[in-house]
């Protein structure tokens, strides 16, 4: 269930999360880095080469993709991470709650096309519009060949 200007509204999103990212990677090089590491204790992502820190960022998690269980789960439905990482999550929920849109506010998303990393993006888009994050960062696929999201909620250069 979604209103009739959300999937219109979302396609908006997706190309500002487009250009924005698109003008991470030319002005901080973000995806060339070889290393990244993420802190969830402390909020950040850290991009590396040869043992030098080179971007730093604070974070918000988005959210994770899930091939073996084959949907998209929302950040604010998983227990295990930290609180104060959730709380642009938890913006969304209460948009999607308020506004009728199912895909933001139930816990888990699938697709029909099996397109997981494709939702994981969308959903992401949206909460980067919502919430004013600077990009997203989708960290390279796990064992399960699913992702993990996280918005850039403000970036640097570590020097």
């Amino acid at each position: 269930m979604q209103p009739d200007w959300y999937p219109a509204w979302r396609d908006e999103a997706i190309e500002q999360l487009k250009a924005k990212n698109a003008r991470l990677k030319k002005d901080l090089h973000l995806g060339s880095w070889l290393r990244y590491d993420y802190d969830l204790t402390a909020g950040t992502l850290l991009f590396s080469q040869d043992g030098v820190a080179k971007v730093v960022t604070e974070i918000q998690i988005v959210g994770s993709t899930s091939t073996e269980a084959g949907s998209w789960l929302w950040a604010w439905a998983n227990s295990s991470l930290p609180s104060e990482l959730l709380s642009d999550a938890k913006l969304v929920r209460s948009f999607g709650e308020q506004n009728g849109i199912d895909e933001l506010a139930q816990a888990y998303a699938t697709d029909a096309d099996n397109a997981l990393e494709v939702v994981g993006w969308e959903l992401s888009a949206v909460m980067a519009r919502i919430c004013n994050g600077l990009g997203i960062y989708r960290c390279p696929s796990r064992e399960d060949g699913g992702g993990f999201y996280l918005m850039l909620k403000s970036i640097n250069w570590a020097n």
